[in-house]
């Protein structure tokens, strides 16, 4: 990808490499928005959290995906995207052992029935579409570009398509089921952010944001407008200034939801009789950045 696609570049061999200024990503966003103390618990006091086994598998699928893209495109085939699961589960357990102990040592055919699960959202990913006849521009492509206002907005966009008319397509693979109404609004959430960053980078409000779910074979398209996504920008900007004013005193609060009950830091939180670690102040590096579990819904 050219360095045009996104704001920062590697540093040249040996260069220093400067600490990155605090940004705003679609996964800190949804946090902050969700319970601005959930969003502390995450980007500022960095509270570790022990992944479930549905986002490893979805951590494994995104990255056999990107892998399958690689490939010349009479390659990508079922059978051929199925082999390089094995390989791609290796690499990223090998990256971070403390994951194979999520499944049962006993068990020899844990991890097996595990990678079986993950192969039949990959067999329903090739429901959806035919990856021979399409030609990425990139997966996984790191965006980050700062608004006008000062906001930097930072992510990582699955996939994009761009026609030799020059329409942009964002793709975004889910591996749950097709959401209800909260959950679908956090996804074009997701989306939309992913739109004004690719607007602004290249002057060109994409034509099509399109999520596929993986578990139901479902897909949800959607066309922006670029009134709408200066409105969505707006919003965004409101976001991280809510963000800061928190930031200076610490002062984010809970904000009870049916969601709290997925939480990993009930103890520590006050609305369940917790108290919060006292308040290390705004992080450093940054609380804009994405683990690889926060782009493998």
């Amino acid at each position: 990808m050219p360095d045009t696609d996104t704001v920062t570049a590697d540093p040249p061999p040996g260069a220093e490499v400067p600490r990155r200024r605090p940004a705003l990503s679609p996964s800190r966003a949804s946090d902050f928005k969700q319970c601005p103390l959930l969003y502390r618990f995450r980007a500022v006091d960095r509270l570790p959290e022990i992944p479930t086994k549905a986002q490893l598998r979805g951590t494994l699928v995104h990255s056999v995906l990107e892998r399958l893209f690689s490939l010349p495109q009479a390659d990508r085939t079922p059978p051929q995207a199925k082999e390089l699961l094995a390989p791609a589960w290796e690499e990223l357990s090998s990256e971070r052992p403390e994951w194979i102990e999520l499944f049962d040592q006993e068990d020899p055919e844990a991890v097996t029935s595990w990678l079986a699960s993950a192969e039949q959202l990959v067999d329903t990913y090739f429901g959806l579409e035919d990856p021979r006849r399409l030609e990425p521009e990139a997966c996984e492509l790191h965006v980050e570009i700062e608004l006008g206002s000062g906001v930097l907005l930072r992510g990582y966009v699955d996939r994009l398509d761009v026609a030799p008319t020059g329409e942009i397509r964002v793709v975004d693979y889910k591996t749950g089921a097709a959401p209800r109404e909260i959950g679908e609004a956090k996804a074009m959430f997701q989306m939309k952010f992913y739109a004004v960053v690719l607007w602004r980078l290249r002057g060109v409000v994409p034509r099509q944001l399109k999520l596929m779910y993986l578990t139901d074979g479902q897909s949800l398209a959607y066309t922006p407008d670029e009134g709408e996504l200066i409105r969505f920008e707006r919003t965004l900007e409101a976001i991280w200034q809510a963000i800061l004013k928190a930031g200076k005193t610490g002062d984010f609060r809970p904000n009870p939801s049916k969601l709290c009950a997925w939480c990993d830091h009930q103890a520590l939180c006050p609305q369940y009789g917790g108290t919060p670690p006292p308040y290390p102040g705004w992080p450093e590096p940054d609380p804009g950045e994405e683990s690889v579990l926060d782009r493998a819904d």
